[in-house]
């Protein structure tokens, strides 16, 4: 558990410039759906930098973040200082310092895949209202709807070190099947964003399983980077798709 908690602890400053945010369309799926109000208490687990809280701040929800990472909690606390509504708390998907039959939406986005599910689902169900929901969240970056995308897969497994084994299209319907333990809801949405050279340097560094300054290679990563760019950008950008998909029980 302790290196699952501190893997991203040299990679906050990244991850908040370059990990991609969620679309509208999640907020507005869970308001049409499922009745979420700017009254409703929300709980973020694994909030990390607090991207993922910061949806539903604006639309009015007050947050409580839970993230075990004291770095990532800083900077989400930090992100979100002009949100009043907005708290930070240590804890994990296993053990969250908050009472019984409190919450009436548990969100876990970009995070699922840490978690041991039976013991965050007993977890989640004690913090839950009886009419709340679990809503699970993750970008799924697209592998191969354009040739930069593909060759930037490669790239990934030539020099990632776990990268297969942490990978969110490893969660199949069985597995949310058996963490729900009752029906549950999906809806997928398009997201992208649009990088420089750098932007896309960053957005690759802050994966928790790419290799960092210190490895030996690091240099030939980076320079196999910037001739995968140089070779699919177009006016000095490139782009990276996503899926968004959503989880509600």
């Amino acid at each position: 558990m302790a290196d699952t908690v501190e893997r991203f602890s040299d990679r906050v400053e990244n991850y908040i410039k370059y990990r991609p945010g969620y679309p509208p369309q999640v907020v507005e799926y869970l308001r049409d759906t499922h009745g979420l109000s700017p009254e409703h208490l929300v709980a973020d687990i694994g909030c990390g930098t607090g991207v993922s809280s910061l949806q539903f701040l604006n639309n009015g929800n007050r947050v409580i973040g839970v993230e075990p990472n004291a770095a990532m909690r800083s900077a989400a606390i930090r992100l979100n200082a002009d949100q009043g509504r907005f708290t930070c708390i240590a804890g994990t998907s296993e053990s969250v310092p908050l009472p019984d039959s409190s919450i009436d939406l548990v969100v876990a986005a970009q995070a699922f895949h840490w978690f041991e599910p039976e013991a965050t689902r007993a977890e989640f169900r004690r913090i839950l209202k009886p009419d709340g929901h679990i809503v699970l969240i993750w970008n799924e970056r697209q592998l191969d709807t354009t040739p930069f995308l593909v060759e930037y897969e490669r790239l990934l497994l030539r020099y990632a070190n776990d990268y297969e084994n942490v990978r969110h299209d490893r969660i199949d319907e069985g597995k949310l099947a058996a963490f729900f333990g009752t029906e549950f809801h999906s809806a997928t949405f398009p997201n992208a964003q649009i990088f420089d050279l750098e932007g896309l340097k960053g957005r690759m560094l802050s994966s928790s399983y790419m290799p960092s300054e210190s490895s030996p290679v690091f240099t030939a990563m980076i320079e196999d980077l910037g001739s995968l760019f140089a070779k699919h950008a177009e006016s000095g950008r490139i782009k990276v798709f996503y899926d968004t998909n959503v989880y509600v029980s």
